[in-house]
């Protein structure tokens, strides 16, 4: 009742105050059907209801499933074929998740202002120019009908809608009744799009924004050091033999004169292209590794899966484990809106992933006969049609809003920025079948197996890794990466006119970033480069993320001979820093610089002393990682002031590896502040941007002294219900951790560990798990937040993994659903 009450406050106090920024001004529902005790608000707290045991025909159903949902709030689906068992867990995900379901394929398929209104007609047309419908459609129709996968997107797309043709008004998810609506059908090409959607999240992106804004301002010599082919720090995903980090430090050449070309080029491209380093300080990087059986205390491979991503109630993943004797027997996690098991483990061998950050998206300038409605492209001295698609935009009640014509080359889609139109070629819209994939991999037997499975994989690139029971491990930087004419970058504007511009194929999968069974005994992936240019010269990508965390998670490895199951699970919240480690000296040894040469000044001996007193970890309770913060900020501010636009603010950041290759250099140029009447050095703007860091502090949280400097105060994870709805959200959660930490935590912390894993392989695989959140989606439910102070604490729960349904002690098991063949009451 408690949680009832609570949330039906919530609900209409967004309703009074209309503070829910998804509901337009004007759509709320209306009170009547809202408050109905039957169909309304009131009927959710009784969907939370979980009886000892539950009966449910299914008409698409060839044979009785027996599902067993455990006291973690996973179902433990046993069926007698692969479709029956697909069938159940979209049903599973219906009654846990459906408005998640429809919200996350709509974002997909650029229609959420048919759920939410016209609050979402930016995002939608954003979805729609970039071409994921248009994508999602191609994939689609390129299925073979035949196919196993074809039929598991059916099953589970018949699971969904059985579930909602007896979810009635009674069943569905608080969302609906919040926004008046009701659910949509699900059709199993929203599968293709919930995988667009996370295409676009992981690989919207091209470096050749970051390279032309900063060229158009330092010219491209400058450009070239500040936006790298190639990071400076190497600690690949690949490892290169050596016994540590290779460090290759070059001077920054000073900057040079505005290039006014480049800088109009940087503005006729997308601003939905991340002009930063994904994860470089900004909350969101994921981690795996593994560890061979050489340097196991138990002799056993283990792996860790650590992906982070943006953080929501309910969580991004969905906890299940499929069981069809002799066939399949896999458990782990799924995306609510596909069946199959992403990231997750069988009998014989776990997986996982990180982003890899590949240059898979290319532009091309083209040549039209009309620049402001074209219908044809020059191409090799020819006209050819566009593709032309009328899209429109419906609100709610199926009324246009908005009607755009979008137009497609051979490439992809097109795009009219600063007088010239442009198209865009990108691998996540081509044909390609994840899902299947997943399908197929969790049946493999060994890490050979699954690495021959996922060959195909095409996109968003990713870095899998594998473990297998007889002790192997292996990871390939898998996906599609483009094979470009002449030097191969990705980071140009090609010329669309000719079709010696396109790509000439993909990279064969032996040219891939791999590696298996190495001797240093473990591999890790942070979403570093993948492989050391020195080793492996190929285009990749370019503007590499800080290996900061890939730094620490071998540091602690190469330290440990004897890794156990527990120390991998303390290592993925480990909170020191390997920038920190870097940084710190630099502003303790200017400080003394200064000492040393007179300057005394009661500011900077006080900065040093508080600094000094840090151990550069990011616990909760720490006093003294703010200070680091403001100073690096203040460094970063002052250091790249020529990289300042017109309106004072930088319109690129270099990463923090790119800053570090920088102090190596006590007299560049790039240390003079333009706006000072003198020449600085390196430790004059350490000194000033530590001082000014300390004065920041005092203005916002008081003394040092005062206790008000606690980390947790400060930054802290914030996971918000997928409404924005603040009393159904989970804010001001303190955990451990920092922007370049392993488990990075930043900005407003609403990105993070999305699920947490570690696996030992041995005799019999066992696991360890969690999420932030729960199973349901539903805040009446139990199985809504429970897993929440684990999560925040570094914890993880055993993984259940019953062969049968006897298999699990009544002691685990919250309820039972019997679903047999037939049509609902």
């Amino acid at each position: 009742m408690r949680s009832t009450i609570r949330i039906t406050l919530a609900a209409l106090t967004v309703i009074v105050l209309g503070g829910l920024s998804v509901i337009p001004t004007g759509r709320f529902p209306r009170f009547g059907p809202f408050l109905d005790p039957v169909g309304g608000i009131w009927s959710v707290a009784g969907q939370a209801r979980v009886p000892a045991e539950q009966q449910v025909a299914l008409a698409s159903l060839t044979d009785a499933v027996d599902v067993l949902i455990d006291q973690r709030g996973v179902p433990h689906v046993f069926a007698a074929s692969e479709e029956d068992a697909y069938r159940v867990m979209g049903y599973l995900q219906a009654r846990d998740r459906l408005f998640q379901l429809e919200l996350m394929s709509r974002a997909g398929s650029g229609t959420l202002t048919e759920l939410v209104g016209e609050s979402a007609l930016s995002g939608d047309r954003t979805t729609r120019e970039f071409g994921l419908p248009w994508g999602a459609e191609r994939k689609f129709s390129a299925v073979d009908s035949t196919s196993a996968g074809y039929h598991a997107l059916v099953a589970f797309s018949e699971g969904v809608n059985s579930f909602i043709d007896g979810a009635g008004k009674t069943g569905i998810p608080l969302e609906y009744h919040l926004l008046g609506r009701s659910p949509s059908r699900w059709d199993p090409i929203n599968s293709f799009h919930l995988f667009g959607r996370m295409g676009m999240t992981l690989a919207l992106g091209d470096p050749a924004r970051a390279r032309l804004a900063v060229q158009g301002l330092v010219g491209a010599e400058a450009a070239a050091a500040l936006v790298p082919l190639n990071n400076p720090i190497q600690e690949p995903i690949q490892p290169s033999n050596r016994r540590g980090p290779r460090y290759a430090f070059r001077t920054i050449p000073p900057p040079g004169p505005p290039d006014s070309v480049s800088a109009l080029r940087a503005r006729m491209l997308p601003t939905a292209f991340a002009a930063q380093p994904l994860g470089d300080g900004g909350g969101v990087g994921s981690n795996n590794w593994a560890v061979a059986p050489s340097r196991t205390q138990d002799g056993f491979a283990l792996l860790s899966g650590d992906p982070h991503l943006g953080l929501s109630l309910p969580s991004i993943w969905y906890e299940i484990h499929l069981v069809v004797p002799g066939r399949l027997d896999v458990a782990g996690v799924a995306l609510p809106g596909a069946p199959g098991v992403v990231i997750g483990l069988n009998r014989d061998l776990a997986w996982t992933f990180t982003n890899t950050g590949g240059d898979v998206l290319d532009l091309y300038a083209e040549t039209v006969d009309d620049s402001i409605s074209p219908s044809r492209y020059l191409l090799d001295g020819e006209w050819r049609p566009l593709e032309l698609r009328i899209e429109r935009y419906r609100n709610p009640r199926g009324e246009v809003l908005a009607t755009d014509t979008l137009r497609f080359t051979h490439r992809g889609p097109m795009q009219h920025r600063e007088g010239q139109w442009l198209s865009l070629r990108w691998t996540v819209n081509e044909p390609s079948f994840e899902a299947d994939l997943f399908l197929r991999a969790g049946k493999a037997r060994n890490a050979e197996q699954w690495l021959q499975t996922m060959r195909g994989y095409v996109a968003p690139t990713q870095n899998g890794l594998v473990a297998d029971r007889a002790g192997t491990i292996a990871i390939r930087s898998s996906g599609a990466y483009p094979v470009r004419p002449d030097d191969g970058r990705g980071d140009l504007i090609r010329d669309g006119a000719t079709s010696a511009a396109d790509w000439t194929g993909t990279l064969p999968v032996e040219e891939y970033p791999f590696s298996i069974n190495p001797s240093q005994g473990f591999l890790v992936s942070a979403n570093q480069q993948p492989v050391d240019p020195l080793d492996n010269s190929r285009y990749l990508g370019a503007n590499w993320i800080s290996p900061w965390r890939a730094l620490q998670i071998n540091r602690l490895l190469r330290a440990d001979p004897n890794v156990t199951p527990d120390r991998m699970r303390q290592y993925q919240t480990h909170t020191g820093s390997a920038h920190a480690d870097a940084f710190v000296p630099f502003m303790l040894d200017a400080g003394r610089v200064a000492r040393d040469s007179g300057i005394v000044d009661p500011q900077l001996l006080r900065a040093q002393e508080l600094l000094s007193e840090w151990d550069r970890t990011y616990g909760p309770d720490d006093q003294r990682a703010i200070l680091f913060e403001l100073a690096v900020g203040e460094l970063t501010r002052r250091t790249w002031d020529e990289l300042k636009g017109a309106d004072e603010r930088l319109v690129f950041t270099p990463a923090g590896s790119t800053l570090r290759e920088l102090l190596a250099d006590s007299e560049s140029v790039w240390w003079d502040d333009r706006g000072t009447a003198v020449r600085e050095t390196r430790d004059d703007i350490l000194t000033a941007s530590l001082m000014a860091a300390l004065d920041t502090a005092i203005a916002r949280y008081g003394a040092p002294e005062g206790g008000d400097w606690t980390w947790s105060r400060i930054r802290n994870a914030n996971i918000y219900h997928l409404l924005g709805l603040p009393g159904l959200s989970a804010l001001g959660l303190p955990v451990r951790g920092g922007p370049t930490t392993i488990s990075p935590l930043s900005g407003r912390g609403t990105a993070g560990a999305s699920w947490r894993m570690v696996v030992e392989l041995g005799e019999q695989v066992r696991a360890w798990a969690t999420y932030p959140g729960g199973q349901s989606g539903n805040p009446s439910s139990r199985w809504y937040t429970d897993r929440l102070p684990q999560w925040v604490a570094g914890e993880l729960a055993p993984v259940y993994l019953p062969r049968t349904p006897s298999d699990l002690p009544d002691s685990l098991r919250a309820t039972r659903i019997i679903f047999s063949p037939g049509a609902a009451p």
